[in-house]
C-alpha cells in the first residue's frame, strides 16, 4: 500500500513543506535562466509547444514525483516576468517577497471566510485591515474583492439598492469598462457616457448630463485610467455630485496607492467625498493577486450582502455572539487575502510603502525626459502616475501595433498599447521599484533597434544631431 501524501498544514506540515519549498525556489531559478528575457521567444504556439511538453499526460494513470519541479520551471519559463526590467505593458506588479511569504502561510492554513469556525484569526484580519484603508479614503468600512471589477460591480449594486433599479451610471469616456458591463449585468438604464478630451473627464459635460438625463444619478470617476494613469478631478466632480444629488464612486484601482506617499496624497483631493472607493493593492501595493477592496462611506450600504445559510451562520449562533461572515462578500468560500496586505502595512509602514509608490512615478518621469531627449521617438505627455505614452516618431500606427508584436514574439520586451488623441502609442507602465536609470535606456535603445528592423518605419535622425520639437 502506497504511503499518503503530505498535508501542508498540521503537525508535520512545516517539516513536510521544507524540501517542497526549496524544489519550488530551484525550478523558479530554472525556469527563468531557461527564458532569458522579460518573455517567453517564438509566439503563442511555441510557448504553448514547451508547455504540452511539460505537461504531458495531465491526468497519468500513476503519478510522477517530480511534477511538481518540472511544471514550476515550464511555468517560470513560459511566464511574463513582472520583475523584469523590460517587462512593462499592464499594471502587473512584481510582488514583494514578504507579501508572497504570507501568502504561502494563509495557502498552508487555507481559511476560508465564508463562517467564522473555518477563519477565526483571519476573519479579524480582514475586518482590521477593512476599517484601516478604509480610513485612509475618509470612509467608514471595507469589503475584500478580486480588484476593481468586482469592486465596480459592487458599487453598483450599492446604489441599485439604495436608489431603485432606475439609477443610471454616468461614467467617463476614459473609464474600466467593468463599469458599463456590471450596468448590464445588474440590468440598469443603458449608462451615460461622458467625453473625456485629453484623458480626463469634462465636467461641463458632466454638468449637462446630470441636468438633461432623469436620474438618480451614480457618478463614476477614475482616479489612475488604464491607458495613461490619467487622474480625473475627484473634487470638481465632487462638487457637481453634491448639486445634482448625485451618489458618487471613484474607481482608484491603480490611483488609490498614492495615499501611501507624502508627496503625491494630495493629487487625491476630492476621494474622501465619495460614497464608495475601488482600490486594488496588486497595483501599486506590490501584492500578489487577488488583493481589492470596495470602501464604503455608509456602513449600511453592505446591507444588500447580508444572507442567511443555516448552516454557516444560524441565528442562534449569530446571537451567541459568533460573527457572521456572509455578509462580507457576495462570494461564499473566499481566500483570506487580506493577511498577505496586513503584512505588507504592518512590515513596510505608510513611509516604505510611500517610498515605493514614489521611486515609480518618478522612474516615469524620468522615462519621458529620456523620451523627450531620444531623436526617434516622440512622447505624448507628462505622466500623471507610473505610465508613459510613447511612440516612433512619424511611425504609422500599423507599425507601432506591429512593433508591439515584434518585440512580443522575440520575447525582449513587453509593452502595452493604448489609443489617445486618435493616434496608437506604446504604453510602459512602470511598477518595479527596482528599475536603475540604465534599464530605462535599455528599454528605449531595445525599442528604437527593434522599430528600425521594421523596413517600412522611417529612419530619423541619427543620434547626436539635431534635435526637433517633439509633441
Amino acid at each position: 500500500m502506497s504511503s499518503l501524501p503530505p498535508l501542508a498544514s498540521g503537525v508535520r506540515g512545516p517539516q513536510d513543506m521544507a524540501p517542497l519549498v526549496d524544489t519550488v525556489l530551484d525550478a523558479l531559478r530554472a525556469g527563468t535562466a531557461l527564458r532569458r528575457g522579460p518573455f517567453p521567444a517564438g509566439g503563442p504556439e511555441a510557448v504553448a509547444a514547451r508547455l504540452r511538453k511539460a505537461l504531458g499526460d495531465v491526468l497519468p494513470e500513476h503519478g510522477e514525483p517530480g511534477a511538481l519541479r518540472a511544471l514550476v520551471a515550464a511555468l517560470a519559463e513560459g511566464a511574463a516576468d513582472p520583475a523584469h526590467p523590460l517587462c512593462a505593458a499592464h499594471l502587473h506588479c512584481p510582488p514583494l517577497a514578504v507579501a508572497v511569504a504570507a501568502d504561502l502561510a494563509a495557502d498552508v492554513l487555507n481559511p476560508s471566510l465564508d463562517s467564522w469556525d473555518q477563519a477565526p484569526a483571519a476573519a479579524e484580519v480582514e475586518s482590521a485591515v477593512g476599517r484601516a484603508l478604509a480610513g485612509e479614503v475618509g470612509a467608514a468600512d471595507a469589503v475584500a474583492t478580486t480588484g476593481a471589477t468586482e469592486s465596480n460591480h459592487l458599487a453598483l449594486l450599492f446604489a441599485r439598492e439604495i436608489h431603485g433599479p432606475g439609477v443610471r451610471l454616468v461614467y467617463g469616456a476614459n473609464a474600466h469598462d467593468s463599469l458599463p458591463r456590471a450596468a448590464w449585468l445588474l440590468g440598469l438604464p443603458d449608462p451615460v457616457v461622458v467625453p473625456a478630451p485629453g484623458g480626463t473627464i469634462d465636467l461641463a459635460a458632466l454638468d449637462q448630463a446630470l441636468t438633461d438625463v432623469p436620474g438618480p444619478h451614480l457618478v463614476a470617476a477614475t482616479a489612475g485610467t488604464t491607458d495613461a494613469g490619467l487622474l480625473d478631478p475627484l473634487g470638481e466632480i465632487a462638487d457637481r455630485c453634491a448639486v445634482h444629488g448625485a451618489r458618487f464612486h471613484v474607481d482608484a484601482a491603480y490611483g488609490g496607492g498614492l495615499l501611501f506617499s507624502e508627496r503625491r496624497r494630495a493629487l487625491l483631493g476630492g476621494l474622501d467625498r465619495a460614497d464608495t472607493v475601488a482600490l486594488d493593492l496588486h497595483k501599486l501595493g506590490w501584492q500578489p493577486i487577488p488583493a481589492g477592496l470596495l470602501t464604503v462611506r455608509d456602513p449600511a450600504d453592505l446591507t444588500p450582502l447580508h444572507h442567511h445559510t443555516d448552516y454557516l451562520n444560524a441565528v442562534d449562533d449569530t446571537e451567541a455572539g459568533l460573527p457572521d461572515l456572509l455578509g462580507r462578500s457576495p462570494r461564499t468560500s473566499r481566500r483570506p487575502d487580506c493577511f498577505k496586505i496586513a503584512v505588507t502595512l504592518r512590515t513596510l509602514g505608510r513611509r516604505g510603502l510611500g517610498d515605493l509608490v514614489d521611486r515609480v512615478c518618478d522612474h516615469a518621469l524620468r522615462l519621458a525626459d529620456r523620451v523627450r531627449e531620444h531623436p526617434r521617438l516622440e512622447l505624448h505627455a507628462a505622466p500623471t502616475l507610473s505610465t508613459v505614452l510613447f511612440r516612433p516618431s512619424e511611425a504609422p500606427d500599423s507599425a507601432v501595433a506591429e512593433l508591439r508584436r515584434l518585440l512580443l514574439l522575440d520575447g525582449s520586451a513587453v509593452l502595452g498599447r493604448a489609443r489617445l488623441g486618435g493616434r496608437l502609442w506604446l504604453k510602459a507602465t512602470l511598477l518595479n521599484p527596482h528599475l536603475r536609470p540604465d534599464d530605462l535606456d535599455v528599454l528605449l535603445d531595445t525599442v528604437d533597434a527593434r522599430g528600425r528592423d521594421l523596413a517600412h518605419l522611417p529612419t530619423r535622425t541619427p543620434v547626436g544631431a539635431d534635435r526637433g520639437g517633439v509633441a
